[in-house]
């Protein structure tokens, strides 16, 4: 029972809250009218039913006095037939009497109507005794009146007591019938007011389901549809046959929801298709970018940030990104993303060197990125650039100017240490003196031209300056290149021995670049070769097996002594800028760009020069020349 009474009550809830606040204050309105009109109805009524109470008081306290008036000296004298028959009369000629009843001063009916003492004797065989309401005076000259109801409606009750010559021989009890106009009367006003009542609480219902099913309901689906929209969808439609208003309403509705969605595909589409070109931007770009937002949040990364820091295998979009950065970057920039990120400032530019993953150094520009308005903070942009090679070029340009310094310095102070000695002390110098400060001088002078023409070559070189690269007949070269260095060899007692294979192919490149190439490396060979020695310059086409594509076999050149060696420890730097096995050995001299200068030859020619060597038994330095291609 208190589960079907909670059901309804919440049922009862629902169906109430389901209702506008306008229906709603509707409803009470009507209810409170309605309260009012009834309450007035009925205490309308209320007053009609005293009065005709009071009316019916009156009727019968005047009735009971007259009756008693004329039946008293009939009683007196005992005549009960003449009683019986004025009452009989008088009881059929009027509809107001209810009942007649008359009893002795001990209250025994001695005859009513519309029963007599003989009928209720015979019937019932026992005697009636009228009951006399308790404040009745008994022997009082005035009547009493009372009312009473009955299944057939109220009754007044007159009791006249019978008085002759002041004896009182008992009394006579009417019973009044209420007056029927004035029943029909109020009845009939209790029922409209009543029927009124319920016609305006089913008119009320009725409304309010017309209303729920004829204007609430499309405005709720029209609420749901505005909402939908508000939120960006743009699918939703209502689908209601009405007519009128509000069927133009949700016509209109479902247009525009239609255009919006229209519009919106067109903006995804372009917003798409800048998007991907933001991103192909993005990830294009040489410097590394990373967009984060004011909670340190990543939004976006390029792949180029992703190889700086090594987050090609970890998920950094959406998460912090200072729990990803390298630690030395991360004390560098924390503070200063969050100052930026509270408006305090709009950049910062940090210059930070990394051991991890891989040494390097990096450059890191912080910017804040504004709204359109520029008014508040939407993320921080941060630019990371590489700058490895930038620093390492300036440390070789300044470690370049300090050793050509040094190499120009020694030369000139030799030069100019001997002249100066000529010059004060020539007169005083003997003739070999002369001739050996002049031979130190011619020396010094040939070192200083060495190093300045290698210094211009290896600027060339590195430069840019365009070269012309045609078939090149390396038979042709190797002959040159012997040929000078023969007289040196033969000199110095060291064997050089050519290996050339026959009809060796024309190789692309520049001819004059190449017989530097072979020119340095022999030199060195020579250099580093104690008399007894072999050098050796080998050229030969490389073995079809080694090619898997099917492609025209380069040619192998190859620079062999029996020379000191190079250690392993210097294999890595023997390419570099001034640097000289001699500085190790201290027995040679030289300028150390030689084999830069190889190094960058032989790449202008799309190769990689390298060498095997091992200190005491020799070194050999081979490079791959591409073949031209007749066909």
């Amino acid at each position: 029972m208190l589960a079907l009474v909670k059901t309804i009550r919440e049922t009862i809830a629902n169906w109430w809250s389901d209702f506008t606040l306008q229906t709603k204050l509707l409803a009470v309105a009507t209810l409170v009218v309605s309260l009012v009109m009834s309450g007035l109805t009925f205490w309308a009524v209320n007053t009609i039913q005293q009065d005709a109470r009071m009316n019916d008081t009156r009727f019968g306290r005047d009735l009971g006095l007259l009756l008693a008036a004329n039946v008293a000296p009939l009683v007196a004298d005992q005549n009960l037939t003449e009683v019986a028959q004025f009452s009989q009369r008088f009881y059929s000629s009027t509809s107001s009497v209810r009942y007649m009843l008359y009893a002795d001063e001990t209250g025994n009916i001695f005859f009513g109507i519309p029963f007599w003492e003989a009928e209720v004797k015979n019937s019932l065989t026992i005697e009636r005794r009228i009951q006399l309401p308790e404040d009745y005076p008994g022997d009082g000259d005035k009547p009493m009146v009372r009312q009473h109801m009955t299944p057939d409606g109220a009754v007044t009750d007159v009791f006249v007591p019978l008085i002759v010559n002041k004896k009182y021989l008992g009394v006579l009890a009417i019973g009044i019938n209420p007056n029927q106009t004035a029943v029909i009367s109020t009845n009939f006003t209790r029922d409209v007011t009543i029927a009124v009542f319920i016609t305006i609480w089913v008119m009320v219902i009725l409304a309010g389901v017309i209303n729920a099913l004829t204007i609430t309901k499309p405005i709720k689906e029209l609420l749901v549809g505005v909402k939908q929209i508000a939120a960006g969808n743009f699918k939703q439609r209502i689908d209601l046959p009405l007519g009128g208003e509000l069927g133009e309403l949700i016509l209109s509705f479902n247009d525009m929801a239609q255009r919006l969605e229209s519009y919106e595909e067109q903006n995804i589409e372009e917003l798409t298709a800048e998007k991907a070109k933001l991103e192909t931007l993005v990830s294009t770009i040489a410097d590394g970018a990373v967009l984060i937002d004011n909670n340190m949040q990543v939004i976006l990364i390029n792949p180029t940030a992703q190889r700086i820091f090594a987050w090609e295998n970890e998920e950094v979009v959406g998460s912090n990104v200072l729990y990803h950065l390298p630690s030395a970057v991360q004390m560098e920039i924390t503070r200063p993303l969050y100052e930026m990120a509270a408006g305090e400032c709009e950049s910062a530019e940090f210059r930070i060197a990394l051991n991890e993953p891989t040494k390097r150094t990096i450059r890191i520009l912080l910017t804040t990125v504004l709204n359109l308005q520029r008014e508040s903070i939407k993320g921080i942009a941060i630019t990371v650039q590489d700058i490895t090679r930038e620093v390492e070029l300036n440390e070789a340009k300044s470690q370049f100017i300090s050793n050509v310094s040094h190499e120009l310095r020694t030369p000139l102070f030799n030069i100019k240490s001997f002249i100066e000695t000529l010059h004060d002390y020539g007169e005083d110098l003997s003739i070999e003196q002369r001739q050996e400060f002049l031979q130190t001088v011619n020396h010094e002078t040939d070192r200083l031209t060495r190093l300045v023409n290698d210094v211009l070559d290896l600027s060339k070189l590195e430069s840019g300056r365009a070269y012309n690269f045609d078939g090149v007949d390396l038979s042709q070269a190797i002959e040159q290149t012997l040929r000078t260095y023969q007289l040196n060899a033969k000199d110095k007692g060291i064997e050089l021995i050519q290996e050339v294979a026959p009809q060796l192919p024309l190789v692309l490149g520049n001819y004059d670049l190449l017989l530097q190439v072979l020119a340095n490396l022999v030199g060195n060979a020579l250099k580093f070769t104690p008399a007894g020695g072999k050098v050796a310059i080998r050229a030969y086409q490389l073995d079809f097996t080694l090619n898997s594509h099917n492609q025209p076999l380069p040619v192998r050149i190859e620079v062999s002594d029996t020379g000191i060696g190079i250690d392993s420890e210097d294999q890595q730097a023997i390419f570099d800028r001034f640097f000289r096995v001699e500085n190790r050995v201290h027995t040679l001299e030289g300028t150390g760009l030689g084999l830069s200068i190889v190094r960058n030859i032989i790449e202008r020619h799309r190769s990689q020069v390298h060498l095997v060597s091992e200190v005491g038994v020799g070194t050999t330095f081979w490079f791959d020349l591409t073949v031209v291609n007749n066909s």
